[in-house]
C-alpha cells in the first residue's frame, strides 16, 4: 500500500493552494476555513500563510503548523491531470 502524499504545492490567492498528490490527482484546496487554534493562528496572516514549504510529504509552516494530506486531499476540489485543473473537478478516489 502507497501512503499518500503532496508532490507540489503552489500558493494560488488568498487561502487557496494548487496541490498535486503521489497517486496522480491534482487538486485545489481553500484552507480558510481550517486556520482553528494556537498553532494555526499565524497562518491568518496571508504573507505568512504564503510562505509554506513542503516537508514530511505534506504542507507545512516554520512554526510547526501543517495539514495530514489526507486532509488536504479531503478538502481539495480534484482534478486527474493538469489540463482538467482549470476546468472540471472529477473523482478524487481513484489512484
Amino acid at each position: 500500500m502507497r501512503f499518500l502524499h503532496v508532490e507540489d504545492a503552489r500558493h494560488i490567492e488568498n487561502y487557496r493552494v494548487r496541490l498535486e498528490f503521489n497517486d496522480g490527482t491534482h487538486g485545489i484546496v481553500d484552507l480558510s476555513d481550517s486556520l482553528d487554534g494556537p498553532i494555526f493562528e499565524p497562518l491568518k496572516n496571508l504573507d505568512y500563510f504564503k510562505r509554506f514549504r513542503l516537508e514530511g510529504q505534506t504542507l507545512a509552516w516554520e512554526n510547526g503548523a501543517d495539514f495530514a494530506p489526507e486532509y488536504l486531499k479531503s478538502k481539495s476540489e480534484c482534478f486527474r491531470g493538469l489540463a482538467e485543473a482549470m476546468h472540471e473537478p472529477s473523482d478524487c478516489t481513484h489512484s
